[in-house]
């Protein structure tokens, strides 16, 4: 049933609808049950944006809403960062600590790929080991993405959210 919910939101509300079937989904559901005042299941809410056009502007206003605080908490970070760079009083340890974690860990990555992937793991091992490289494959993509991030497709998603603003 949370397919079908998805299928209804993935056109007005994409994050939401990627909410909904995630790991979290219960917690969406019940958030987008009290913003429609229904009941709290995935057949109530469903009822809900099918039977009333407004339900769809409703979740579009909260999937703008999630969007633009998830560009606003990136853009704050990249400013406390440059911030830090440019200022006279920060030491060499304020301005250096965050690269050298970034290095450890995208060095981290590379050395345990190449150890699981040449050298081989232990059966025993198999599963703790891809799992860590799986969490250090997402870290060196976060940090990738905070430093080589492309400041042109936020302007593009910035625009994208006002277009959707302005049809109200």
């Amino acid at each position: 049933m949370n397919d079908v919910l998805a299928g209804l939101l993935k056109n007005v509300a994409p994050m939401l609808a990627t909410a909904v079937t995630g790991p979290l989904g219960g917690m969406a559901v019940k958030a987008i049950a009290e913003k429609l005042g229904v009941e709290d299941t995935v057949e109530a809410v469903a009822s809900a944006i099918q039977a009333d056009p407004q339900a769809a502007q409703k979740l579009a206003e909260i999937d703008t809403k999630q969007f633009e605080l998830h560009n606003a908490n990136t853009d704050s970070a990249r400013k406390m960062n440059a911030e830090i760079q440019e200022s006279a009083n920060a030491s060499w340890l304020a301005k250096n600590t965050a690269y050298a974690l970034d290095i450890g860990i995208v060095s981290a990555t590379i050395f345990l790929a190449w150890f699981a992937f040449m050298k081989g793991v232990p059966d025993a091992n198999k599963e703790l080991v891809y799992m860590a490289l799986g969490s250090l494959i997402t870290m060196s993509g976060t940090i990738l993405n905070f430093h080589r991030g492309s400041s042109q497709g936020s302007k593009d998603k910035g625009a994208d959210i006002q277009k959707l603003k302005d049809a109200k």
